[in-house]
């Protein structure tokens, strides 16, 4: 993403926002509803499934934690995923 960061740097990220091409390891960009609507997130693909995909938001301190989101362009991950 061109010119997001200061002074004309870049966005370090690489985002794939096509979902019918989404594979395991793809960088999203996802949303989370409710009090956190609005926020952009970043996280990796750790399972892709036909209707959800499942994000790990690269917490070091919880590696295994995972939200389920909706499958589109920006996946959706309902609020109470969060912090569970």
């Amino acid at each position: 993403m061109l010119g997001m960061g200061a002074a004309g740097e870049d966005c370090p990220f690489q985002f794939n926002f096509d979902a019918a091409t989404f594979k395991v390891g793809d960088t999203v960009s996802y949303r989370v509803s409710g009090s956190l609507d609005g926020f952009p997130f970043v996280g990796t693909l750790t399972e892709v499934h036909e209707d959800y995909v499942l994000i790990s938001p690269g917490d070091p301190t919880k590696p295994q934690e995972t939200y389920r989101g909706t499958r589109e362009s920006r996946p959706l991950v309902d609020e109470s995923e969060i912090g569970s």
